[in-house]
């Protein structure tokens, strides 16, 4: 059957997503779509939030930290290596590599990621590095 998806991890990222991290094109569909994501030790992403994109992360090694708010509540997360969290729409969000390695996340937004304008800055938690 044609039309189904398989990529391997591209030894490069495909582009930088405008919170700065590192990102590789992996198979999306209609409904969704998934990246491999990586952001360098002791690097810190902008803050931003989604226009209307809903994404899960699982991260698959390093360690680090997620800000995010909604609804005037907010928490930093402890992110490591089986840990998954979830942003929902309209969550203004900032995260950071703390390790010594890169902190490398698996993305899945849905519905697909539209492009670079769905990303809207935000005020830092931390000052971005």
């Amino acid at each position: 059957m044609s039309g189904w998806q398989r990529r391997a991890l591209p030894a490069q990222p495909d582009l930088l997503a405008p919170d700065g991290s590192q990102i590789r094109l992996l198979v999306g569909g209609g409904r969704g779509s998934m990246v491999h994501c990586t952001l360098p030790a002791g690097q810190v992403s902008l803050a931003v939030r989604h226009r209307a994109v809903e994404e899960v992360w699982y991260v698959l090694s390093g360690q680090g930290e997620l800000w995010r708010s909604r609804d005037g509540t907010e928490a930093v997360a402890a992110l490591a290596a089986g840990v998954s969290v979830d942003l929902p729409l309209g969550t203004h969000f900032q995260f950071r590599a703390t390790g010594d390695a890169p902190l490398c996340l698996l993305i899945v937004t849905m519905p697909p990621w539209p492009g670079p304008e769905e990303a809207v800055r935000v005020a830092d938690h931390w000052p971005p590095a």
